[in-house]
């Protein structure tokens, strides 16, 4: 029961404040493999909500995040999106040239 207290009143306080100015900045403005960034960005800021509210569920959270699984996992996903984004950004270029071509530069 208290730890259901414990997560609604992190989820409120989440929900209710606002991103840092330096979270805050457009996908857009940014390089394009910067996004990879956001997830991380994401998490440590949900462990500093939660973190204000109760220390022992915010070491919880670094124990959790810790664990080979979580690890891995994370691993793995930084390692495929990483593919994707150079992947993408080759496309980008080959419809860019594509375009110039069609265009008559």
């Amino acid at each position: 029961m208290l730890q259901s207290r414990v997560l609604v009143i992190a989820l409120i306080l989440l929900l209710s404040t606002t991103l840092p100015e330096v979270h805050s900045k457009s996908i857009f403005e940014r390089d394009r493999r910067d996004w990879l960034v956001i997830p991380d960005a994401v998490a440590s800021y949900v462990y500093e909500a939660v973190n204000k509210v109760s220390p022992r569920v915010g070491q919880f959270l670094v124990d959790a995040a810790q664990t080979p699984a979580v690890v891995a996992t994370r691993n793995f996903l930084i390692r495929e999106t990483a593919k994707l984004s150079i992947m993408a950004e080759q496309l980008v270029e080959k419809i860019k040239n594509l375009w110039a071509k069609v265009r008559g530069y």
